[in-house]
């Protein structure tokens, strides 16, 4: 799933089967997926507690080399509750040594709707759409998601792995294109995760014990 304003475009993978639905908080995920192997969630999935950033934000920047700009470290807790993005730099600054970008902060919502919830099933892990793209097709210089061309790159990728005329053939309303095509990515890491072939990095524990990692 990938993030879309008012909650998550889903796309559900099923034998001869794509469907899409949008869904309005990380719980009517969790609820409309309780079926799945595994579901990619493209948002960070567990909370950094000191000064340092999370191992799976700096493998997932190295392995996208000149693409690293897509990875939004997560911070602290204490960052993404503060009421405005000056006010939230300056707790940033105080916790790390670093402002977060705005990008984050706007982001920061989302990130606490999962981090909120009580109980996150095995199967649901985190994923990074760029990074399931260039290890899709490793030869291609992706355009921007935004533009045409990069959006076309991104669905012959795709193609190698299931039906675009399938995948796309019936978007849900609320998602654009960039976010559906975000979506698939997250979920061909997800199938690779269930079929127990997909690479996992930076693996380590938040402070309540959960998984931090992101999975390809």
């Amino acid at each position: 799933m990938d993030g879309v304003p008012g909650g998550w475009v889903l796309v559900r993978l099923e034998p001869g089967a794509v469907t899409w639905s949008v869904q309005p908080d990380a719980a009517a995920v969790l609820a409309a997926t309780r079926d799945c192997l595994a579901v990619g969630v493209d948002i960070p999935l567990g909370l950094p507690a000191g000064a340092g950033r999370r191992a799976c934000d700096e493998a997932t920047a190295r392995a996208l080399g000149r693409a690293r700009s897509s990875v939004f470290p997560a911070p602290p807790r204490e960052v993404l509750v503060a009421p405005s993005h000056a006010e939230a730099c300056a707790v940033a600054r105080r916790l790390t040594g670093r402002a977060i970008s705005l990008q984050t902060f706007h982001i920061g919502p989302k990130i606490l709707e999962w981090d909120a919830l009580p109980d996150r099933p095995a199967g649901v892990v985190e994923v990074h759409p760029e990074l399931a793209f260039r290890r899709l097709a490793p030869a291609v210089s992706f355009a921007s998601k935004k533009t045409a061309r990069g959006a076309g790159q991104r669905i012959a990728a795709l193609a190698g792995w299931l039906s675009p005329t399938l995948a796309l053939a019936d978007l849900p309303a609320g998602a654009r294109l960039d976010d559906a095509l975000d979506a698939l990515a997250a979920c061909w890491s997800a199938e690779r995760f269930a079929r127990g072939v997909a690479t996992v990095l930076g693996p380590e524990r938040d402070d309540r014990g959960r998984p931090m990692r992101v999975v390809v």
